[in-house]
């Protein structure tokens, strides 16, 4: 009994699929017909191969020469004529893995050049919902997190920030190095950096006022803004980022250096508080008995205790 599977009207169903199939690896449509003709038909002259294919001989004849140059079919010359033969599909599909191979192997060349001359793919958000997605876009961070964010304004929005996000990045051991703006709310949350595993400096509100906070993780520059509209973007790109870092690195060192002389004058100052004052004590004669009062009274004088 012989198997559906090869009966020749089964073989015709087939053909619109093996034709995807072979169009869906680079071949046209009259490239893909051509070569299942000849595939079918076995070594035969164009005439023949272009009657299966339903295509005129010369238009035939082309697309055969084009599938010889890509090793898809075959020729030999017999009695001055053409025979052209399918190559077999499988040392086609061995081809073709091979190929494949080639191309994962070339994979990191390739997003070494893809990464080296896209354009920075930017991501915006909107609403509450939406600087939510960026925030937690920060949880997949495997480098450290520099953050410029005016403490009060993310809580007023999202009043659950710190249990909703703050401990998730804690617990996940994802550092942040962040720059506040020394206001109540900058250095509460200040106090609390040793518990969720980060370090604040912070910067004079007078002087150095935002309400926008800036993220700045792996290859991505994440801006949200508060004011008017919740509306955030995330930039992917390595050179913004660490550009970015830089100039984060920057303004970090000019905090930790006015923190110094902070540190330093109030350190002067206390010690200037607790320490004594300076005196020299000097004694200048002794007493006689005797005298009249008035002696008595200037070496009295000239006995006492001076103090300079």
């Amino acid at each position: 009994m012989t198997d559906k599977a090869y009966h020749p009207t089964t073989l015709v169903n087939q053909q619109p699929l093996l034709q995807n199939i072979l169009e869906s690896i680079g071949l046209n449509e009259k490239e893909a017909r051509i070569y299942l003709a000849a595939l079918e038909v076995g070594s035969s002259p164009v005439s023949k191969i272009a009657s299966k294919a339903k295509l005129n001989r010369v238009t035939a004849y082309d697309i055969l020469e084009k599938l010889v140059k890509r090793g898809l079919i075959n020729f030999f010359t017999k009695a001055k004529i053409k025979y052209f033969t399918a190559t077999d599909p499988e040392i086609v599909v061995d081809e073709f893995k091979k190929r494949t191979n080639d191309l994962q192997k070339a994979l990191p060349d390739l997003k070494r050049l893809h990464g080296d001359t896209i354009h920075p793919r930017v991501r915006y958000y909107e609403g509450l919902e939406g600087i939510k997605s960026i925030y937690a876009d920060t949880l997949k961070s495997k480098t450290e997190i520099l953050n410029y964010g005016n403490s009060q304004e993310i809580r007023a929005h999202w009043p659950t920030y710190d249990e909703d996000y703050v401990k998730k990045r804690a617990n996940l051991q994802i550092h942040l190095r962040g720059i506040a703006i020394d206001d109540e709310y900058g250095r509460l949350v200040q106090s609390r950096d040793g518990e969720n595993f980060r370090e604040i400096r912070l910067v004079s509100k007078d002087k150095f006022n935002f309400s926008n906070e800036i993220n700045i993780y792996d290859d991505k520059l994440a801006i949200i803004s508060f004011r008017d509209e919740l509306i955030g973007m995330i930039i992917e790109s390595p050179e913004i980022a660490n550009t970015q870092r830089a100039i984060f690195k920057m303004v970090w060192e000019f905090c930790t250096a006015n923190t110094a002389e902070a540190i330093a004058a109030l350190s002067a100052a206390a010690s200037a508080a607790s320490s004594p004052p300076q005196m020299t004590v000097r004694k200048v004669g002794t007493i006689r008995k005797g005298h009249d009062k008035q002696a008595e009274a200037a070496e009295s004088e000239k006995n006492q205790i001076q103090l300079f």
